[in-house]
Parts: structure tokens; C-alpha cells; sequence
């Protein structure tokens, strides 16, 4: 074999063995999900095959939460903690990590606050209306169960100290994590004066749209300025999913 034949084989053999590894390469490129056209909440369940409970689950989230049933339900109690700033534009909304040591404790149960963030306009409604704005409180509890405190902005004439705060400090880039350490917040600061709540068995609004979550909706809206509104809406004109068909679910409201 002369050895210009010998490089047109070996070529073949290259060509044979760097395909696969390019394939392999896109397949585990993350889909992309969204909120307009192709990629928006309609189709999440096409998009990759981890996403088909936004398509066929049967306790998704958000809802309009109607006709709830008034009961002597347990208090949310708060033990939130001041901690730096951490915030996050992550291409889908704002996003605050909080460092550990802040808990929500409902009945016998304790959950620790892993982050919060936003959605414009609010994803859950309370008979028919939306609000502004809605920050989703996510908490786990030690065996991983999810429970969501949901806070609606109403636009008043009143703004969020704490808004203005992380308005002030997220970066135009998106997924650069920002960690401020001279600057401290508490959560707290955004929870309403009254804290009855609605809740319901339902899920994550994001894919993979994971069931099993608890959700605890403030009845109480909090006040917010145009001005905080309008900042957010400069960075997403919207980032709020579909309501979700109820499907009988029990929906329950604080005495």
C-alpha cells in the first residue's frame, strides 16, 4: 500500500470515530425554553423528553386560585435571616441565592430558603385578577420536598426599599452571579403586613414542571412603584407562564 492510499484510509477512520463524539456533544447541550414562540410554555413538553409533566401533568402550576375553602390552617412562621447579596440574571428572571440558616416552619414541619425570584406579570391569580409582579420564596425540607411562598406586587404609590436594592446591583450580563458582601438583605422585608395565604398542591412553573410542590400564596398584595415595575419589565417584557387548568384540586384558605 503506497502511503498517499494509507492517509485516505486513515482519514476514513478519523471521520468514522469523531462523528459519534459530535454527536454526543449536541445531545447533551441543554434545550432552550422560553416564553414567546416556538419555545414558550405551549411546548415546553416537546423540547426534551424530561419536560413532558408541563404537557401531561395534572397539578401544575400556576392556577386562578377561586372558591377556596376556608379552614383553621397553621401559621407560616418566618425565621429569616439578613445575609449578602448574591443575584443572578439567568436568562429566564432575577434570582437571589440566599446562604443557608433561614427557615419557614408550617405546622411540624421546617423548610429552609434556598432562593427567591421574580415573575412579570404574576403567575398565579386570585379569582380572575394578576398582579404586577409575583416573588417565588423556594423552600426544601429535609427530605426534599419543595414549598413555594408566592408574594403579589401590586403598583401603588409605595416602592420596595429592598427592590430598589436588587434592582440597583444585577448585572447586565446575563448568568454572571453577582456577590455584593457589603451589601446585606432580608427577606423579610418583602412579606406583607398580613399573612394569610391560599395553598395547594401543585408544581414548579419552569420545566421540568416537577410535581409534589406546596404552594403558600400571600392574600394580601404588596405595593410597589411604576418605576420598580417598569425596571423589571426592561429585562423581561415577560417571564410568566399559562395558567393551569385546576382539575378539582383542593385549594385552601387561612381563617
Amino acid at each position: 500500500m503506497n502511503i498517499q492510499s494509507m492517509w485516505k484510509r486513515l482519514g476514513l477512520v478519523l471521520c468514522f470515530v469523531t462523528l459519534p463524539v459530535l454527536s454526543r456533544t449536541q445531545a447533551s447541550s441543554p434545550e432552550h425554553w422560553g416564553y414567546d414562540g416556538k419555545d414558550d410554555p405551549k411546548h415546553w413538553s416537546k423540547l426534551n423528553p424530561e419536560y413532558a409533566l408541563c404537557g401531561t401533568g395534572h397539578t401544575q402550576s400556576p392556577i386562578n386560585i377561586t372558591n377556596a375553602n376556608k379552614e383553621d390552617l397553621p401559621p407560616l412562621q418566618f425565621n429569616y435571616n439578613a445575609v449578602p447579596l448574591s443575584i443572578v440574571n439567568n436568562g429566564h428572571t432575577v434570582m437571589v441565592n440566599y446562604a443557608p440558616g433561614s427557615t419557614m416552619t408550617v405546622g411540624d414541619t421546617t423548610y429552609a430558603l434556598k432562593q427567591f425570584h421574580f415573575h412579570h406579570p404574576s403567575e398565579n391569580h386570585i379569582n380572575g385578577k394578576k398582579y404586577d409582579l409575583e416573588a417565588h420564596l423556594v423552600h426544601a425540607d429535609a427530605d426534599g420536598h419543595t414549598a413555594v411562598v408566592a408574594i403579589l406586587f401590586k403598583r401603588g404609590d409605595t416602592p420596595s426599599p429592598l427592590l430598589d436594592t436588587l434592582w440597583t446591583n444585577i448585572s447586565p450580563e446575563k448568568e454572571k452571579v453577582v456577590e455584593v458582601s457589603s451589601v446585606f438583605i432580608d427577606v423579610k422585608d418583602l412579606l406583607p403586613s398580613s399573612t394569610g395565604y391560599y395553598t395547594y398542591a401543585g408544581s414548579l412553573t419552569t420545566p421540568p414542571c416537577t410535581e409534589g410542590v406546596t404552594w403558600y400564596v400571600f392574600k394580601t398584595p404588596v405595593s410597589i412603584s411604576k418605576a420598580q415595575v417598569e425596571a423589571f419589565a426592561k429585562l423581561y417584557k415577560h417571564d410568566n407562564r399559562f395558567i393551569e387548568p385546576t382539575n378539582h384540586r383542593d385549594i385552601r384558605e387561612s381563617k
